[in-house]
């Protein structure tokens, strides 16, 4: 699809890190953005850089956790806009708790966000697309989606990312249906991804204490984080892989490889082996295998 001016695109998750860019990214290709994210101010904030670059925008509060909410967004961005074409659904959380002993809390918490959030986005806006004939919907999954290694809510949504995002692109090619679909897995990237409890719902209780294992980790997790990639660079590859047309966005060769290792190691039956997040002290942008 031709990134131009007339176009519009929705971003999930757009007022801050890899969200924010992809907003901001359509808006440099001359696309209004509809932004969307639970932190009000962050998004306010999110649109007005939307607009000093020539764009429209639209800010709209939302939790795509909730059904309803997500439906109420894609309401108001064509009832703005007239139209929608590229639909990122890119929120996304995770929780330090334990994931065995901590509250259950955590796992409703980043499935309802990052699992339930795609499957929100993708039945409010597809019905768009499909019938106006064209568009393109990205999911953000991660590389956690093809190497389980960071927590386990985390790993068990972004595998389902990955696993709707193949089906849906199947789907759109057996139904003849022009729209394009992309599932991005970036690697390690300058987010506040590690922070995400910032957000956390009232409606859950208190925010869960961070598991013990976490704390020993957590300085050389967030270093890597802050040599991470750009999430502009990301917001780049994405932009490439709409207009091309191209299903994988994969953002980190390095981990590819570990994903294919992983692979070969499943077909030749090995036991699982522990991937990360243990930073390379010669690489911070990577993970290795302990």
């Amino acid at each position: 699809m031709e990134l131009t001016g007339g176009k519009v695109a929705v971003v999930t998750g757009a007022a801050s890190g890899i969200g924010l860019a992809l907003a901001q990214r359509f808006a440099m290709n001359g696309l209004d953005v509809v932004l969307a994210d639970v932190e009000e101010v962050a998004l306010g904030a999110a649109a007005e850089s939307v607009e000093r670059l020539g764009a429209e925008s639209l800010a709209v509060r939302t939790d795509v956790s909730d059904e309803d909410s997500v439906r109420t967004l894609a309401a108001a961005a064509v009832e703005r806009f007239g139209s929608v074409h590229i639909v990122c659904n890119n929120a996304g959380v995770e929780s330090m708790a334990d994931p065995w002993f901590g509250p259950v809390t955590s796992w409703q918490w980043v499935l309802g966000v990052n699992l339930w959030g795609v499957i929100h986005g993708i039945r409010a806006f597809l019905p768009i697309l499909a019938k106006q004939g064209q568009g393109h919907i990205v999911n953000t999954a991660s590389m956690a989606g093809l190497i389980p290694g960071a927590s386990a809510p985390y790993d068990a949504a972004k595998h389902a990312v990955v696993a709707i995002s193949e089906d849906l692109y199947n789907a759109m090619k057996t139904m003849r249906i022009d729209v394009g679909v992309s599932v991005l897995c970036p690697g390690l990237v300058r987010t506040q991804l590690l922070d995400a409890d910032r957000n956390w719902p009232a409606s859950l209780g208190q925010v869960p204490p961070a598991a013990a294992s976490y704390a020993a980790v957590e300085p050389h997790v967030r270093r890597a984080v802050e040599r991470g990639m750009a999430s502009a660079a990301v917001a780049g590859l994405v932009a490439e892989a709409v207009a091309s047309g191209r299903f994988w966005i994969l953002t980190h060769p390095d981990f590819t490889e570990i994903a294919l290792r992983r692979w070969q190691s499943i077909a030749a039956g090995e036991d699982p082996r522990r991937i990360g997040p243990v930073p390379d002290s010669r690489r911070a942008d990577r993970l290795v295998e302990p």
